[in-house]
């Protein structure tokens, strides 16, 4: 899971990063909305949490810019707590969720954990694909009554996977969505870590398919209902 962080306090944008970084998120920062809609175009993210008062483009202009190519990235953005005409600005534009400053940094990792879920299709912590279960708030895969040992890379790899069960997703892009910028990973890698990740997790009708030369996909299970409570 990626996230960009667009935020000017580079005292609070550190604490962000290190915090996300500590439950494993890839997370990359800028310091204003120039930068912030820049990266968005050139860049793959899961998530965005963006200060609405960014200097050189305000962070209005970067997610109206960012809806209007059709993106349907999840935002957080962040507010003053007195202003409510941003927050509702901001929401009204297509932000996903708000939070007010100051914050407590474990509401804000409950509430990118709950924009991930829904990201995924559903409101619950836990996904199930066939045999397999991941809870994506204790970051715990179950393959039956078992837990799985994965590392931080492999768990990441896994949720993209599974947020795109049934579709292709090519090496370049799981690169993009694991790695932030000035990491060196190379194709070759990703090759390791799903060798690796199926020797964990294929059982049963789990399965991770190589399309030669175009890269993975995590096969849909008939019937699998992804989402529980």
């Amino acid at each position: 899971m990626r996230i960009l962080i667009a935020e000017d306090d580079q005292v609070l944008a550190d604490g962000l990063t290190r915090s996300l970084r500590a439950s494993h998120y890839a997370v990359d920062q800028v310091a204003d909305g120039a930068a912030a809609d820049s990266a968005l175009q050139t860049s793959e993210f899961d998530m965005l949490i963006l200060d609405l008062g960014l200097p050189r483009l305000s962070g209005f202009e970067v997610l109206r810019r960012l809806r209007s190519r059709g993106s349907l990235l999840p935002v957080l953005i962040l507010t003053a707590a007195d202003n409510v005409e941003d927050k509702v600005r901001g929401l009204d534009l297509g932000a996903d969720d708000y939070m007010a400053k100051p914050f407590e940094l474990a509401e804000l990792e409950a509430r990118v954990r709950a924009l991930t879920r829904r990201g995924m299709g559903g409101a619950s912590s836990m996904i199930r694909h066939g045999p397999l279960s991941v809870d994506l708030s204790g970051r715990v895969v179950m393959l039956d009554d078992r837990v799985v040992d994965l590392s931080a890379r492999e768990l990441a790899l896994l949720e993209v996977l599974l947020q795109r069960a049934g579709r292709l997703v090519s090496k370049d892009q799981l690169v993009d969505h694991l790695c932030v910028w000035g990491e060196e990973v190379s194709t070759n890698a990703i090759e390791v870590y799903i060798h690796r990740l199926r020797k964990k997790i294929e059982v049963g009708p789990v399965h991770i398919a190589t399309v030669r030369g175009l890269g993975y996909c995590l096969e849909k299970i008939p019937g699998n209902p992804q989402q529980t409570a």
